[in-house]
C-alpha cells in the first residue's frame, strides 16, 4: 500500500467519525414538561409566555396533567429557553422555578398550589397534577 492510499483512508475514516458525531437541530421537535398551574388563566399565561420565544411552533397546557407539549425549531431555541420564559411569568416549569416575588402578584386562583401544605382532603386542588407537582418539587 503506497502512502497517497493510507492517508486517504485514514482521512476518509476521520472524517466520517466526526460526521457522525453532530446532530442536525430538529425544525419540528416534540418536548413535553411540568407546569405548574391550575386554571385557564393559567393556561392563557402558560401558553402565551411559551409563544414569546422565538422558535415555538405549537403550545399546549394541559390543565389535568399540569404537562405543556411543544413543538419547537431547535435551530431558534431550546427547551431551557422556553422554561425560563414561562418562569419569568410566574409558574414553575421542568427545572427552571419561578420568582416569588412574580408568583405572588398572580390572581388568587393561580396560587393555590404553592401552598400545597394547607390543602387538605377534600379541596379540589388537592389531587390535581399541579398539587402534585409541588408536592414533590418541595421533598
Amino acid at each position: 500500500m503506497n502512502i497517497k492510499t493510507f492517508l486517504w483512508i485514514a482521512l476518509s475514516l476521520i472524517g466520517l467519525g466526526t460526521a457522525g458525531a453532530q446532530t442536525t437541530p430538529n425544525k419540528n421537535k416534540k418536548v413535553e414538561f411540568a407546569v405548574g398551574g391550575n386554571c385557564g388563566q393559567c393556561k392563557a399565561r402558560i401558553e402565551k409566555a411559551a409563544y414569546s420565544v422565538k422558535g415555538v411552533k405549537s403550545a399546549n397546557w394541559n390543565i389535568n396533567s399540569g404537562n405543556i407539549t411543544l413543538i419547537i425549531d431547535e435551530r431558534k431555541c431550546s427547551e431551557s429557553d422556553v422554561q425560563k420564559a414561562i418562569a419569568k411569568v410566574g409558574h414553575d416549569a421542568g427545572k427552571e422555578r419561578a420568582d416569588d416575588a412574580v408568583y405572588n402578584k398572580l390572581h388568587h386562583c393561580c396560587l393555590c398550589t404553592k401552598d400545597y401544605h394547607k390543602h387538605k382532603r377534600g379541596c379540589p386542588v388537592f389531587e390535581t397534577a399541579s398539587f402534585v407537582f409541588y408536592k414533590e418539587r418541595s421533598k
